[in-house]
């Protein structure tokens, strides 16, 4: 596929159980808030193209094996993607196997401008507790924020603060880091504290209440730029406001 700016989506939800149906809504959520796209197809062990007119009906089967497997909509020059797997307890949150789904669209002014839908949509139709949709390269920032040692620094290059390993947070519900736009469960708001009208306010003005009770917090008003320092800022400020996430103190 052709090498353009991507906008990559998250989300973290509990594991698959039996025949769920969370993978077929989390697709039907993706197409249905970018009009006009089909997921049908899928990518063949020889790395082909192979078209699925039974899609929801193959989807239903394959995910009995706790995944998502890979579906795209076939056009190499505008790619939007999604997949998901299951990860195993030992390395989540409150030491539970979770459900993680994976989705990419093109960053441009379509992609940005259906990023909130998309987000709410693939979060709510895996019943997920947080996501979040970043522009490619966040995920270089954020592992420079992993803390490997307690005596580790106490920031990261770019004066962030240092966040937990997943293993070291006590619940799934609590988010691992921030994105741009950030997907939160009803769950998760509650347990980070938000919202706070006395100290939300300016983030409440970039903040949607989804159809499941949830929100969608928009940090900066365009994707999120590590190198703009008042996105920085931003971001930090958010850090310092939610000091849940990351595990870096109890709720």
């Amino acid at each position: 596929m052709i090498a353009r700016k991507r906008l990559i989506l998250i989300t973290h939800a509990p594991a698959l159980v039996g025949d769920d149906n969370r993978t077929l809504a989390a697709v039907h959520g993706l197409e249905r808030a970018l009009p006009g796209l089909r997921l049908e197809w899928r990518v063949t062990e020889s790395r082909q193209l192979a078209a699925l007119p039974q899609r929801d009906e193959w989807l239903a089967e394959a995910t009995k094996d706790g995944e998502l497997p890979f579906l795209c909509n076939g056009n190499e020059s505008y790619p939007v993607t999604i997949s998901g797997l299951q990860t195993p307890a030992r390395t989540n949150p409150g030491g539970q196997p979770l459900f993680e789904v994976h989705a990419k669209l093109p960053l441009d002014a379509a992609g940005i401008a259906a990023a909130a839908d998309v987000l709410e949509a693939v979060a709510e139709g895996a019943r997920a507790y947080w996501g979040h949709a970043s522009p490619d390269g966040y995920g270089v920032e954020v592992s420079e924020q992993m803390r490997h040692s307690a005596h580790g620094p106490e920031r990261s290059p770019r004066g962030l603060p240092m966040l937990n390993l997943p293993w070291h947070i006590h619940s799934p519900a609590i988010p691992q880091y921030l994105g741009w736009l950030n997907y939160w469960s009803a769950v998760t708001a509650q347990a980070i504290g938000f919202p706070d009208p006395a100290r939300d306010a300016d983030l409440l003005t970039r903040a949607r209440r989804t159809a499941a009770g949830g929100w969608i917090v928009r940090l900066t008003d365009t994707p999120l730029d590590y190198d703009d320092p008042t996105h920085l800022d931003a971001l930090k400020r958010a850090y310092e406001r939610f000091p849940e996430i990351g595990g870096r103190s109890a709720p």
